[in-house]
Protein backbone atom coordinates (compact mmCIF):
# COMPACT_ATOMS: atom_id res chain seq x y z
CA UNK A 1 0.00 0.00 0.00
CA UNK A 2 1.37 3.44 -0.91
CA UNK A 3 2.48 5.98 1.66
CA UNK A 4 0.29 8.98 2.50
CA UNK A 5 2.90 11.37 1.06
CA UNK A 6 2.91 9.59 -2.31
CA UNK A 7 -0.89 9.51 -2.43
CA UNK A 8 -1.20 13.27 -1.84
CA UNK A 9 1.71 14.04 -4.18
CA UNK A 10 -0.18 12.32 -6.97
CA UNK A 11 -3.40 14.15 -6.10
CA UNK A 12 -1.90 17.63 -5.58
CA UNK A 13 -2.61 19.24 -8.97
CA UNK A 14 -6.21 18.01 -9.05
CA UNK A 15 -6.68 18.96 -5.40
CA UNK A 16 -5.50 22.52 -6.09
CA UNK A 17 -8.10 22.94 -8.85
CA UNK A 18 -11.04 21.32 -7.06
CA UNK A 19 -13.73 23.62 -5.60
CA UNK A 20 -14.53 23.69 -1.89
CA UNK A 21 -17.55 21.47 -1.22
CA UNK A 22 -19.35 23.85 1.15
CA UNK A 23 -18.09 27.41 0.69
CA UNK A 24 -20.52 28.86 3.24
CA UNK A 25 -19.25 26.55 5.99
CA UNK A 26 -15.62 27.15 4.95
CA UNK A 27 -15.97 30.92 5.04
CA UNK A 28 -17.79 30.84 8.37
CA UNK A 29 -15.11 28.78 10.12
CA UNK A 30 -12.42 30.85 8.41
CA UNK A 31 -13.99 33.96 9.94
CA UNK A 32 -14.24 32.33 13.37
CA UNK A 33 -10.58 31.31 13.16
CA UNK A 34 -9.52 34.79 12.08
CA UNK A 35 -11.29 36.26 15.13
CA UNK A 36 -8.92 34.33 17.42
CA UNK A 37 -5.71 35.41 15.70
CA UNK A 38 -3.59 38.37 16.74
CA UNK A 39 -1.08 40.24 14.59
CA UNK A 40 1.74 39.08 16.89
CA UNK A 41 0.84 35.36 16.74
CA UNK A 42 3.14 32.67 15.46
CA UNK A 43 0.83 30.22 13.73
CA UNK A 44 1.39 26.68 12.47
CA UNK A 45 -0.98 24.92 10.09
CA UNK A 46 -0.67 21.13 9.92
CA UNK A 47 -1.83 19.36 6.77
CA UNK A 48 -2.03 22.67 4.91
CA UNK A 49 -2.63 21.09 1.50
CA UNK A 50 -2.04 23.67 -1.22
CA UNK A 51 -1.99 26.55 1.25
CA UNK A 52 -5.30 28.29 0.58
CA UNK A 53 -6.24 28.66 4.26
CA UNK A 54 -2.74 29.63 5.39
CA UNK A 55 -2.47 32.33 2.74
CA UNK A 56 -5.99 33.62 3.40
CA UNK A 57 -5.37 33.95 7.15
CA UNK A 58 -1.82 35.32 6.85
CA UNK A 59 -2.89 38.94 7.18
CA UNK A 60 -4.38 38.29 10.62
CA UNK A 61 -1.20 36.79 12.12
CA UNK A 62 2.42 37.74 12.63
CA UNK A 63 3.78 34.70 10.83
CA UNK A 64 2.42 31.42 9.51
CA UNK A 65 4.28 28.15 8.99
CA UNK A 66 2.28 25.89 6.68
CA UNK A 67 3.27 22.22 6.74
CA UNK A 68 2.22 19.16 4.77
CA UNK A 69 3.49 15.64 4.14
CA UNK A 70 3.28 16.13 0.38
CA UNK A 71 6.18 17.86 -1.37
CA UNK A 72 3.92 18.66 -4.34
CA UNK A 73 1.30 20.26 -2.11
CA UNK A 74 4.02 22.37 -0.48
CA UNK A 75 5.35 23.55 -3.85
CA UNK A 76 1.87 24.61 -4.98
CA UNK A 77 1.43 26.41 -1.66
CA UNK A 78 4.68 28.35 -2.16
CA UNK A 79 3.49 29.54 -5.56
CA UNK A 80 0.09 30.50 -4.12
CA UNK A 81 1.72 32.55 -1.35
CA UNK A 82 4.06 34.28 -3.80
CA UNK A 83 1.18 35.20 -6.11
CA UNK A 84 -0.79 36.59 -3.15
CA UNK A 85 2.18 38.54 -1.81
CA UNK A 86 1.89 36.71 1.54
CA UNK A 87 5.47 37.25 2.68
CA UNK A 88 4.85 36.12 6.25
CA UNK A 89 3.92 32.57 5.19
CA UNK A 90 6.57 29.86 4.89
CA UNK A 91 6.02 26.27 3.76
CA UNK A 92 7.71 23.12 5.02
CA UNK A 93 7.32 19.46 4.12
CA UNK A 94 6.58 17.78 7.44
CA UNK A 95 4.09 15.52 9.17
CA UNK A 96 2.53 15.87 12.60
CA UNK A 97 5.24 13.62 14.06
CA UNK A 98 8.11 15.80 12.77
CA UNK A 99 10.22 16.73 15.80
CA UNK A 100 11.24 20.01 14.19
CA UNK A 101 7.70 21.33 14.53
CA UNK A 102 7.88 20.86 18.32
CA UNK A 103 11.14 22.73 18.95
CA UNK A 104 9.55 26.16 19.58
CA UNK A 105 5.85 26.11 20.59
CA UNK A 106 3.40 28.25 18.62
CA UNK A 107 0.66 30.61 19.76
CA UNK A 108 -1.84 28.86 17.50
CA UNK A 109 -1.77 25.47 15.79
CA UNK A 110 -4.41 24.70 13.15
CA UNK A 111 -5.40 21.34 11.64
CA UNK A 112 -8.26 21.46 9.15
CA UNK A 113 -9.61 18.22 7.65
CA UNK A 114 -6.61 16.30 8.95
CA UNK A 115 -7.26 14.30 12.12
CA UNK A 116 -9.49 11.71 10.43
CA UNK A 117 -6.60 10.95 8.05
CA UNK A 118 -4.20 9.99 10.86
CA UNK A 119 -3.99 6.41 12.12
CA UNK A 120 -3.09 7.18 15.75
CA UNK A 121 -5.21 10.18 16.70
CA UNK A 122 -4.20 10.11 20.37
CA UNK A 123 -0.48 10.15 19.54
CA UNK A 124 -0.99 12.96 17.02
CA UNK A 125 -2.90 15.08 19.53
CA UNK A 126 -0.21 14.50 22.16
CA UNK A 127 2.38 15.75 19.66
CA UNK A 128 0.18 18.72 18.81
CA UNK A 129 -0.02 19.48 22.52
CA UNK A 130 3.75 19.91 22.50
CA UNK A 131 3.51 22.37 19.59
CA UNK A 132 1.17 24.79 21.39
CA UNK A 133 2.44 27.07 24.12
CA UNK A 134 0.56 27.09 27.46
CA UNK A 135 -2.48 29.30 26.99
CA UNK A 136 -2.22 28.99 23.21
CA UNK A 137 -4.87 27.62 20.88
CA UNK A 138 -5.47 24.48 18.86
CA UNK A 139 -8.08 25.08 16.13
CA UNK A 140 -9.31 22.12 14.13
CA UNK A 141 -12.02 20.92 11.80
CA UNK A 142 -12.65 17.19 11.45
CA UNK A 143 -15.19 15.06 9.61
CA UNK A 144 -16.91 12.84 12.19
CA UNK A 145 -19.39 10.01 12.32
CA UNK A 146 -22.97 11.00 12.97
CA UNK A 147 -24.79 9.27 15.80
CA UNK A 148 -26.20 6.06 14.38
CA UNK A 149 -23.34 5.64 11.92
CA UNK A 150 -24.12 8.31 9.35
CA UNK A 151 -25.85 8.30 5.99
CA UNK A 152 -26.18 5.30 3.68
CA UNK A 153 -23.71 6.96 1.29
CA UNK A 154 -21.11 7.27 4.04
CA UNK A 155 -21.64 3.67 5.21
CA UNK A 156 -21.19 2.41 1.65
CA UNK A 157 -18.03 4.50 1.32
CA UNK A 158 -16.63 2.98 4.49
CA UNK A 159 -17.29 -0.51 3.13
CA UNK A 160 -15.48 0.34 -0.10
CA UNK A 161 -12.51 2.05 1.54
CA UNK A 162 -10.26 -1.00 2.09
CA UNK A 163 -10.38 -1.93 -1.61
CA UNK A 164 -9.94 1.71 -2.70
CA UNK A 165 -6.90 2.02 -0.42
CA UNK A 166 -5.43 -1.23 -1.73
CA UNK A 167 -5.50 0.04 -5.33
CA UNK A 168 -4.29 3.53 -4.40
CA UNK A 169 -7.59 5.36 -4.86
CA UNK A 170 -8.04 6.47 -1.23
CA UNK A 171 -5.86 7.45 1.74
CA UNK A 172 -6.16 6.06 5.25
CA UNK A 173 -9.41 7.31 6.83
CA UNK A 174 -10.82 6.74 10.31
CA UNK A 175 -13.87 8.71 11.38
CA UNK A 176 -14.46 9.28 15.08
CA UNK A 177 -17.69 10.19 16.78
CA UNK A 178 -17.81 13.78 18.02
CA UNK A 179 -17.66 12.64 21.65
CA UNK A 180 -14.59 10.52 20.90
CA UNK A 181 -12.84 13.40 19.15
CA UNK A 182 -13.54 15.89 21.90
CA UNK A 183 -12.45 13.47 24.62
CA UNK A 184 -9.18 12.89 22.78
CA UNK A 185 -8.55 16.64 22.43
CA UNK A 186 -9.17 17.18 26.14
CA UNK A 187 -6.98 14.21 27.07
CA UNK A 188 -4.12 15.88 25.15
CA UNK A 189 -4.23 18.82 27.58
CA UNK A 190 -6.72 21.21 26.01
CA UNK A 191 -9.96 22.85 27.14
CA UNK A 192 -12.55 23.25 24.38
CA UNK A 193 -13.86 26.83 24.25
CA UNK A 194 -15.88 26.74 21.01
CA UNK A 195 -17.46 23.91 19.04
CA UNK A 196 -19.91 23.45 16.18
CA UNK A 197 -20.66 21.42 13.05
CA UNK A 198 -19.90 23.24 9.79
CA UNK A 199 -21.31 21.69 7.67
CA UNK A 200 -23.85 19.70 9.66
CA UNK A 201 -23.92 16.67 7.31
CA UNK A 202 -21.73 14.78 7.54
CA UNK A 203 -20.88 16.47 10.85
CA UNK A 204 -17.61 18.34 10.40
CA UNK A 205 -16.64 19.33 13.91
CA UNK A 206 -15.02 22.73 14.32
CA UNK A 207 -13.16 23.04 17.61
CA UNK A 208 -11.23 25.83 19.31
CA UNK A 209 -9.30 24.51 22.32
CA UNK A 210 -6.99 26.27 24.73
CA UNK A 211 -3.79 24.60 26.01
CA UNK A 212 -3.90 24.23 29.77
Amino acid sequence: MQTAAKFWDRLADRYAKSPIDDMEAYEYTLGRTRSYLKETDRVLELGCGTGMTAVTLAGAAGSVVASDLSANMVEIGKHRAAEAGARNVSFVQAGVDDEGLREDPYDVVMAFNLLHLIEDTDAALAQIGEMVRPGGLFISKTVCLAEGGGTLKLRLLMLALPLMQLIGKAPFVRFLKITELESAVELAGFKIIEAGNFPAKPPTRYLVARKL
